[in-house]
């Protein structure tokens, strides 16, 4: 063990691809993921929990319209918003999840209400919604997560849909921000966050708040996922990273590239993930043509990249 820290985010796989990435775009995509790095990291470098410092991370992640979470959030096919985030402890195993929400400015707090403020792990749509208003969170209208891109996804999703076509473009079939961080006194957290599936039915419910698909968090390690939901679901993914490092004394490296390519890819699982260890080791695999990431370990330069 050492008092060194890291922390690792991501924005999501199937990122934009390359001939559609302006200079503009990937500037402002560098400089949003580097922001949830510095949020996270500000935490950890104060002594801080490695908790406070996956939802600071994940806020600024929420905050920036370019990634598929909060105020940049996909459509569902019926033109609203349904969000879904997660959080959990390493160190004690607490979790907390909401599902189907619309309205907290930032759905990873509402999760860690979830978790600090009732004895579940999981509420959802309007429940959800009264715990983040008695919690005192900030609340936006729906212009606040309106973005044009985002509506435009969805006509043209809905439009091939109605000719019986599915968009090749990953980026439109799914998107997610989360962090993992190790803090100083070597404890875990994860945290993730999603807008779903652009013109997902309403109530579909992906892998972000299912503890052991898309978030996790224990002693070994801390994983957030971000891809194809529903097969980070059959997969347990996140637990799967954790039970191989556990009993096959698999590495972090070892562990991560397994699930993703060989488990996760093979079964129409596009997507990645980052994770972090109890030693302070990171990985960022993904399967997809890219996924925004970023890493940073203690006094070191911060690092993201896109593909």
């Amino acid at each position: 063990m050492t008092d060194t820290f890291a922390l690792a985010v991501h924005g999501g796989a199937g990122t934009i691809g390359r001939a559609a990435l302006t200079p503009d775009i990937e500037r402002a995509t560098h400089a949003g993921l580097a922001r949830a790095l510095e949020a996270g990291a500000a935490v950890l470098r104060d002594g801080g929990a490695a908790l406070d410092a996956v939802t600071a991370a994940v806020c600024a992640l929420e905050d920036e319209p370019l990634f598929n979470a909060g105020r940049g959030a996909v459509f569902t096919s019926a033109g609203r918003h349904e969000m879904d985030a997660a959080v959990m402890n390493g160190a004690d195993r607490r979790a907390g999840a909401v599902a189907s929400l619309f309205g907290p400015r930032n759905p990873v707090r509402a999760a860690r209400a979830v978790m600090e403020r009732t004895p579940h792990v999981v509420l959802i749509g309007e429940a959800a919604e009264r715990l983040a208003r008695d919690a005192g969170l900030p609340f936006e209208e729906a212009d606040y997560f309106f973005t044009q891109k985002r509506w435009d996804a969805l006509q043209e999703t809905l439009a091939l849909r109605a000719r019986g076509e599915t968009s090749k473009d990953a980026s439109v079939r799914h998107g997610t921000v989360g962090a993992v961080a190790r803090d100083r006194l070597g404890n875990l957290a994860a945290a993730t966050s999603t807008g779903g599936m652009t013109g997902k039915a309403p109530g579909r419910v992906g892998d972000t708040p299912v503890i052991g698909a898309g978030t996790l968090a224990d002693d070994v390690c801390a994983v957030s996922g971000t891809g194809h939901g529903e097969v980070f679901i059959r997969f347990g993914a996140a637990a799967e990273i954790s039970a191989r490092m556990r009993h096959l004394g698999e590495s972090l490296d070892m562990a991560t590239a397994h699930v993703v390519h060989r488990i996760l890819a093979p079964n129409d699982g596009s997507g990645g993930l980052v994770a972090v260890d109890r030693h302070g080791n990171v990985a960022l695999p993904f399967n997809s043509e890219g996924m925004y990431r970023g890493y940073v370990k203690g006094d070191g330069t911060p690092v993201t990249s896109i593909f």
